[in-house]
């Protein structure tokens, strides 16, 4: 990495205060391709849970994908033991109405076999819905171990209506 033997040159310089802008950097950097990840599981998750809703039914598939999109999502939005990159509360929103527009694409290519386009399958899914349940399915990355997450998913699935 480029960076690193920039920040190498500026320390053996003992320029510090460059070396810590680039740090900085650095920092910022790695933030935003850990974010970039997790918008990426986030998409997925709403794209299945768009599918469940609009379809009424759920495939050990999609179960899995819902599954690993929250596992994933807490493994990288969690910074350390008690710091998080996206915060519990209003922090998702943003990240939940950007994502479910590009689920709803991803979602129109599977659901029914793809016959539907993605203003029509709109009509099939309660759009606020989809956002609260994949919340709801975001704050049990906070509350819960990682190994418990499965099963919590799958009941948590099995006791909502689509």
């Amino acid at each position: 990495m480029e960076e690193l033997a920039k920040l190498r040159q500026l320390l053996v310089a003992g320029n510090t205060r460059e070396a810590i802008a680039l740090v900085d950097e650095l920092e910022e950097m790695s933030k935003k391709a850990i974010i970039r990840n997790i918008e990426s599981y986030l998409v997925l998750l709403l794209a299945h849970l768009i599918k469940y809703q609009a379809e009424q039914r759920i495939t050990n598939f999609w179960l899995a994908s819902i599954v690993n999109a929250v596992v994933g999502i807490k493994k990288l939005n969690l910074r350390d033991k008690n710091s998080y990159y996206i915060k519990k509360e209003d922090d998702w929103n943003d990240y939940l109405e950007e994502a479910i527009e590009l689920a709803s694409l991803e979602a129109a290519k599977e659901a029914f076999g793809g016959i539907y386009s993605v203003e029509q399958l709109s009509t099939k899914f309660d759009r606020d819905r989809v956002i609260k349940m994949g919340f709801q399915l975001l704050q049990l990355t906070y509350q819960e171990e990682t190994k418990k997450l499965p099963q919590i998913i799958q009941e948590f699935l099995s006791d909502r209506p689509t």
